[in-house]
């Protein structure tokens, strides 16, 4: 059963699915090794980066991923100096130790990225080898980073999966639902909200007390990646010299306190967006909500709305808004995909906008069928969005599209609050025209940096 908290991780810019799912699989990878009785004849590792990984790892991160999953660090819990310094110690020395076996990794000829070889069941391809001592392959696994974080084996995206959707609930939860549909009628059966129905399913696998304390620790991360933004200047790394702007419009904010402009509105959303994806793009610590890419919506309506003055959070409101849009989360996750180079870019800020629609509807009281309208609105005006970030940087235009995607979910709340939330187009609806469209999409739109902004901008 997926949980909410799969869909809000914590880890690292400036990709969930080119930097978090990478540092999985190769940890991930090293464990088999162990399990399957391999790890004592093992002497070299090989990384494979094929499809997206391949084309846009570097400006990614992705390489490096790759090796922080190999030298043990987890996304969850890394320590950028301590990361720094190990990658330094691997560079000069070739080699690291996994459960004290001494492995050799050399990252300019063990770190492969292969433009040639297309990927097979995913965009995403990893492949993993060891070898013995004497140049023989020991052993080869290949996995698939599949967004958000989410990582899958060859051999579990080869299973014939029934209806093509990802279960989402079983037997074990009190409310399995597969679709919006399916959701709304618990929520009317039981006279509930969808926060009620999501959390009645999440007690099942931890204690109430233990969902919120982690709730507010993804809350935490949130807001400290809005204020590390907010406070550092300087130029983005990659080579495109992107300058961090939310610094100077965070200032100017503050020296106008008394701005009454209704566009103002746009500015604070804007800035609270904008210094998240500056702190990916640098690399930093952030939630995925639900990918990297995406990360600066949720947090930039969550700042603005469920924030007082000062900027200290309501966790009664916050809880509710993450517990709603994690609900939204998961229908996308089951009947489409939140991966870039599957869906483009419709699946990442176009679904992290549908969630944050929803989660604000509910903080601002409507009923599950507002909600779901509002998820609906959300997505149904990012359709088509392609993924084409120029020279493979999360910057350009994943910067600005994020503040763009918090100022649509307020408005697409706000819409649905007008109504009754019984609309021409239903959720399930929407999310079923966002899988087709990304099917149909050309894969040189969909991270890839082979199309449409990334070949049209000069990159120096």
């Amino acid at each position: 059963m997926l949980s909410v908290l799969d869909i809000f991780r914590i880890g690292i810019g400036p990709s969930s699915s080119h930097t978090v799912g990478p540092m999985r699989i190769a940890a991930r990878f090293l464990r088999r090794l162990d399990r399957r009785g391999h790890l004592t004849e093992a002497h070299r590792i090989q990384i494979i980066y094929r499809g997206s990984l391949a084309f846009t790892g570097v400006g990614h991160g992705t390489p490096r991923a790759g090796m922080l999953g190999l030298l043990g660090f987890k996304p969850e819990t890394i320590d950028l100096d301590a990361a720094k310094a190990a990658l330094d110690r691997l560079h000069q020395t070739g080699q690291f130790q996994f459960r004290g076996q001494d492995l050799r990794f050399d990252p300019a000829t063990d770190l492969i990225t292969d433009y040639e070889q297309a990927a097979e069941l995913h965009p995403n391809e990893m492949e993993m080898q060891a070898f013995r001592a004497n140049g023989e392959r020991l052993y080869k696994r290949t996995y698939y980073s599949t967004g958000g974080g989410f990582v899958a084996t060859h051999a579990q995206l080869s299973r014939p999966v029934k209806d093509d959707m990802i279960s989402v609930g079983d037997e074990a939860v009190p409310f399995n639902f597969g679709s919006a549909s399916e959701l709304l009628k618990f929520c009317d059966a039981q006279s509930a909200s969808i926060a009620d129905i999501i959390l009645t399913n999440e007690d099942v696998r931890r204690p109430r007390a233990a969902t919120e304390k982690k709730l507010d620790r993804v809350t935490d991360v949130m807001l400290a990646g809005i204020e590390r933004g907010l406070s550092t200047q300087g130029i983005l790394p990659g080579g495109l010299k992107v300058a961090r702007r939310a610094p100077d419009i965070w200032a100017k904010l503050r020296g106008n306190p008394g701005a009454n402009e209704r566009e103002t509105l746009f500015d604070w959303l804007n800035v609270y967006a904008m210094a998240v994806n500056e702190e990916n793009a640098a690399g930093g610590q952030i939630v995925t909500a639900p990918t990297n890419g995406a990360a600066g919506i949720i947090p930039a309506v969550i700042r603005h709305y469920c924030c007082d003055e000062n900027g200290q959070p309501n966790r009664e409101k916050i809880r509710l808004f993450l517990i709603t849009a994690g609900g939204i989360g998961l229908l996308y996750k089951q009947r489409a995909s939140i991966s870039g180079a599957e869906m483009g870019c419709q699946g990442e800020v176009g679904v992290a906008c549908s969630m944050a629609a929803g989660g604000l509807a509910a903080v601002w009281g409507a009923t599950p069928l507002q909600v779901a309208s509002a998820a609906e609105i959300g997505m149904e005006h990012n359709l088509g969005l392609t993924c084409d970030p120029v020279g493979g940087l999360v910057q350009i235009p994943c910067i600005e599209r994020n503040a763009i995607g918090a100022v649509k979910a307020a408005n697409a709340a706000r819409l649905a609050l007008h109504g009754t939330g019984h609309g021409k187009v239903s959720l399930d609806q929407v999310i079923e025209t966002m899988r087709q469209t990304g099917l149909d999409m050309s894969s040189k739109y969909k991270e890839t940096s082979q199309g449409g902004l990334a070949v049209n901008v000069i990159e120096c």
